[in-house]
C-alpha cells in the first residue's frame, strides 16, 4: 500500500548511537534486542555465556506482552535483569506524528534517523471480515523508494536508505501497542491480525531486513502468525521471488498495474529489467514450490485503476491472457489522487465492468475499499513530509508544469 514502544536500532551494536550518562563521558554502546530473530537472540544470549532458551523468554515478553523494561521481566533472574540493562536496550522508532481516521484507520509517522527527511509511514486498516475484525498493517521497508512508479506518490520522493530490522518489526510493535498502552501487562494480547509488506520501498530491494522480520512475525514466540497473513508486495524484483521460495514461506503480491510490457514499463519502470513473462514465471515457481501450502496456493495481483490509461476493456482481456495460467485473486484499487499527479481515478462504473469482465473469465476479483483518505493513509498516498533526497520530485513537477503549458499553448 503505497499512501501515511519501542524499536530502532537492529541485531548489531554497532547500529546504535551511544546514549549520554551522567558518569562517563563515552556511554556504552547498548543492543536494541527488538529487531532480533529468535536465531539472532539465542546467539546474543550464548554470547553471554547464558542458555539460548532465554531467546525465547525476552521476545515473549517484548512481542507478546509489549515490555521494554527489564525490570519487569519476572521469570528472568534479578542478575540477569541487571546485566541485560546495562548492555541492551528494547527501543522502537521515535513516533513524531500519529492519526486515527473515523473510519477507524491509524497512521503513524516515524523518525528513523537524523533529520527531517528520515521519516516512514505506517498505515492500520481494520475491516470486517466473516472470521471477526481484521486488523491490517502496511509496513515499510525503506525510507523513499527508488523505483520511482509513475502513479505513487512515495516514489517522487526518491531513495534514502533501507529500514534495520528494529526499524521494520519496530512499526508492528507500536501498532499493537496502541491498541493496550492502559491495558496491564497481564491483559495484553496481540491487535493486529495480518501484515502486508507493501508500504514505503520495495521490500525485496531490502531483502536480509524485511526476512528476518517477517521471521520474527510468524515466530510463535513472538508474533505468531499465521503465514496466510503475512503478505509480502512486490514491484517485480524477478531474483529475489526465486530466492524467496527458500527461504520462507508468505503470501506473495504482485504490483502489476499494467496487462502488456509497454504500458508497464511506462507506470513500473522496474518492468524494463524484469518483463511481465519473467515475472509470471517467477511467480509460477514461488507456487508450484511446496504447493500444497496454503500461503502459496495463489499470488494476490494489485491493479490501481487509472482512468483511461489501464482500464479499458482490452487490458482486461489482456490480464486474463496474462494470468490465464497463474492461479491468483485479482485486486483492483481506486487511483489516489495527490498533488501534481498526471492520472485521475477511473469512475466507479469503468471498474465496475473491468471487474466483470475478469469475474466472468472465472478469476476471483475485488474491489480494495478505500480507507483513511481523511488522513493521506490511502493506498498511493505514503508520503507525509518526507524529504526529498534526490530533486525527483522536483524534477517531475517541472515536467507536470510544462506538459500542462503545452497543453494549454495548444488550445
Amino acid at each position: 500500500m503505497s499512501t501515511e514502544v519501542v524499536a530502532v536500532s537492529a541485531v548489531s551494536a554497532a547500529q546504535q548511537p551511544s546514549p549520554s550518562t551522567p558518569t562517563q563521558q563515552n556511554a556504552v554502546e547498548k543492543v536494541n534486542l527488538l529487531g532480533m530473530s529468535r536465531p539472532q537472540m539465542e546467539q546474543f544470549f550464548e554470547d553471554m555465556g547464558e542458555k539460548k532458551f532465554r531467546a525465547g523468554q525476552v521476545m515473549k515478553w517484548i512481542h507478546q506482552f509489549f515490555v521494554t523494561d527489564f525490570a519487569e521481566m519476572t521469570n528472568i533472574s534479578g542478575k540477569l535483569r541487571e546485566k541485560l540493562e546495562k548492555i541492551a536496550e528494547i527501543k522502537a522508532p521515535e513516533v513524531v506524528h500519529k492519526n486515527y481516521s473515523k473510519d477507524g484507520t491509524r497512521k503513524w509517522v516515524f523518525r528513523v534517523g537524523d533529520g527531517d527527511g528520515s521519516l516512514v509511514e505506517t498505515v492500520l486498516i481494520p475491516a470486517e471480515h466473516r472470521s471477526g475484525l481484521r486488523r491490517t498493517l502496511c509496513i515499510s521497508s525503506q525510507v523513499g523508494c527508488a523505483l520511482d512508479c509513475s502513479f505513487c506518490s512515495t516514489g517522487k520522493q526518491g531513495f534514502q536508505r533501507d529500514l534495520d530490522q528494529s526499524e521494520i518489526i519496530g512499526q508492528l510493535w507500536v501498532a499493537n501497542y496502541s491498541y493496550m498502552e492502559d491495558v496491564p501487562v497481564a491483559d495484553r494480547e496481540r491487535s493486529v491480525t495480518n501484515v502486508v509488506m507493501m508500504g514505503m520501498g520495495e521490500p525485496l530491494l531490502n531483502y536480509d531486513a524485511v526476512l528476518n522480520s517477517m521471521r520474527i512475525m510468524l515466530d510463535d514466540f513472538a508474533y505468531g502468525m499465521s503465514k496466510r497473513r503475512v503478505t509480502l508486495s512486490t514491484s517485480g524484483v524477478v531474483p529475489k521471488i526465486d530466492q524467496m521460495v527458500k527461504d520462507i514461506d508468505v503470501a506473495l503480491a504482485i504490483s502489476l498495474h499494467a496487462p502488456n510490457d509497454e504500458l508497464r514499463n511506462e507506470l513500473v519502470p522496474i518492468n524494463k529489467k524484469y518483463p511481465l513473462e519473467q515475472l509470471i514465471a517467477a511467480c509460477q515457481r514461488y507456487i508450484a514450490k511446496d504447493g500444497n501450502e496454503s500461503s502459496r496456493k495463489h499470488v494476490t495481483i494489485e491493479y490501481v485503476m487509472l482512468d483511461g490509461v489501464n482500464d479499458h476493456p482490452e487490458h482486461a482481456q489482456q490480464m486474463i491472457k496474462l494470468l490465464k495460467n497463474l492461479p491468483s485473486k485479482i485486486n483492483l484499487i481506486p487511483f489516489n489522487p495527490f498533488p501534481h499527479a498526471p492520472y485521475g481515478r477511473s469512475s466507479r462504473n469503468r471498474i465496475i465492468s473491468f471487474q466483470k469482465t475478469l469475474s466472468d473469465a472465472g478469476f476471483v476479483c475485488t474491489i480494495r475499499q478505500t480507507r483513511g483518505d481523511d488522513i493521506d493513509a490511502a493506498c498511493g498516498q505514503l508520503v507525509g513530509q518526507v524529504a526529498d533526497r534526490t530533486r525527483r520530485a522536483e524534477q517531475w513537477k517541472k515536467k507536470i508544469a510544462q506538459s500542462n503549458e503545452i497543453m494549454r499553448s495548444q488550445g
